[in-house]
């Protein structure tokens, strides 16, 4: 039983000595009159809260940035009359700052026997799963001068996908792979792997190209037209190790990965080729193999929701051995991770010959584009000193992925929001160039 503000108030002028006793019975210890009356039938007049029955239904997931509405359905098996109001609990993070007193306190009147729903609208600022807490409700009498409180515990969980920002390159990199395909009237010189058909000799063609045997055949000269191969395989690594954790802008450097591998894992299962995912530190964090084309990038999105930052140093050996284990054929392996000198000579260069000599490798990184303002900054003795620092850490990072070219290892380092369509346009590159 809990005492309400105008309880207390009356109280006060009523001379009426109250006490809090345990956590849950909060009532009046000593009373006298007709004030006294109204309250413990007030008190007697609230509709019990643990005899009610409360269930969820609604949203299960929704995508970072967007809203979720989760419904709580209230019942009232009691013979009295519910006059509450209820907070439904849910992790900080499950809001925007500021909105979750207005998002999940809600007030509701039930009669006897009945039901009522009420909304809980989320809005997630981070990944992950997101589980729902205790609902409370403090039930009123008719007067308003008592109530009772208790709390239930109904489960639900609403899992924060990633947003996939870079979906809005996906149409002008499929264009482009149309081209690289022969499906639209554009040709693209140069030859691909895979036959697809002969036509006609027009000026310009490469003379390689030329089919004698069909040339012989007819009274035009023929030439072979190819099309870059297909249903080759693609593992995505994901590097969650420490270096994942570093925030560049407003965004942990995995998210940027996260979202140029989605691209690339949309890009390549339309141009038919299968991707698989290797989210890896110490141990395996994800994995995600033998997905459909039209079930791969759902797979992919709900794999990556959980994904965090481990503070921990990666095991570059038990990492490339799982990918080996992971991609026993020949495979275009894209290492997403960082390009700092000591992860990449200490860890990586020792073991990438593994990689290099049964698949073709891409290594992806997240630059920081704070750097490059930092060297261009002039002015003062302060900016100088800062551009100066800001040129050696280029410097150091270009040398790194220079180590990684002699290896024959294809470099993209580009910004978070340059990433996703510089990874892509990689990917599209080796394809046109037959190296898949």
């Amino acid at each position: 039983m809990a005492l309400t503000g105008r309880a207390a108030l009356l109280a006060a002028l009523g001379s009426i000595p109250v006490g809090i006793l345990e956590p849950g019975w909060t009532g009046i210890l000593a009373v006298n009159g007709p004030l006294a009356l109204a309250c413990a039938c007030d008190f007697a007049l609230a509709a019990p809260v643990r005899r009610l029955v409360l269930s969820r239904s609604g949203d299960t997931s929704a995508r970072l940035g967007e809203t979720a509405d989760v419904t709580l359905t209230i019942t009232n098996p009691t013979g009295r009359l519910l006059r509450a109001r209820l907070r439904d609990a849910w992790p900080p993070s499950s809001w925007r700052p500021g909105t979750e007193v207005e998002s999940s306190r809600h007030r509701v009147t039930i009669p006897a026997g009945e039901r009522r729903r009420v909304t809980t609208r989320l809005r997630p600022t981070r990944r992950g799963d997101r589980q729902a807490d205790r609902v409370t409700i403090r039930s009123y009498g008719p007067l308003g001068l008592f109530s009772r409180q208790g709390t239930h515990k109904v489960p639900w969980t609403v899992r924060v996908l990633p947003p996939f920002t870079s979906r809005k390159h996906l149409p002008s990199k499929l264009a482009r792979l149309r081209e690289l395909d022969g499906r639209t009237s554009v040709l693209t010189r140069g030859e691909g792997t895979e036959f697809d058909s002969l036509r006609e000799y027009v000026p310009g063609d490469d003379t390689r190209s030329i089919d004698w045997r069909a040339t012989a055949r007819q009274s035009t000269v023929a030439v072979r037209t190819w099309r870059p191969e297909r249903d080759r395989h693609i593992l995505l690594v994901l590097d969650t190790g420490r270096t994942s954790a570093g925030r560049v802008g407003d965004i942990p450097r995995l998210d940027a990965s996260l979202d140029a591998a989605l691209l690339l894992a949309a890009l390549a299962s339309r141009a038919g080729d299968r991707v698989d995912l290797l989210a890896y530190d110490r141990r395996i964090r994800a994995l995600v193999q033998g997905r459909s084309a039209g079930d791969v990038l759902p797979s992919l999105v709900n794999a990556m929701a959980t994904l965090e930052p481990e503070l921990v140093e990666t095991d570059a050996r038990g990492l490339t051995a799982t990918a080996l284990r992971t991609a026993p054929r020949r495979s275009l392996i894209v290492l997403l991770t960082t390009l700092d000198a000591a992860p990449v000579e200490q860890g990586l260069l020792p073991v990438l010959p593994q990689l290099t000599q049964r698949h073709t490798v891409l290594v992806a990184s997240v630059a920081d584009p704070h750097i490059a303002r930092m060297a261009q900054a002039r002015g003062d003795a302060e900016a100088v000193y800062e551009a100066a620092a800001a040129a050696q850490a280029q410097r150091e990072r270009q040398r790194t992925a220079e180590q990684l070219r002699r290896h024959g290892v294809t470099v993209v380092d580009a910004t978070p929001d340059d990433l996703a369509p510089a990874l892509a346009d990689a990917y599209l590159a080796l394809k046109a160039a037959g190296r898949l």
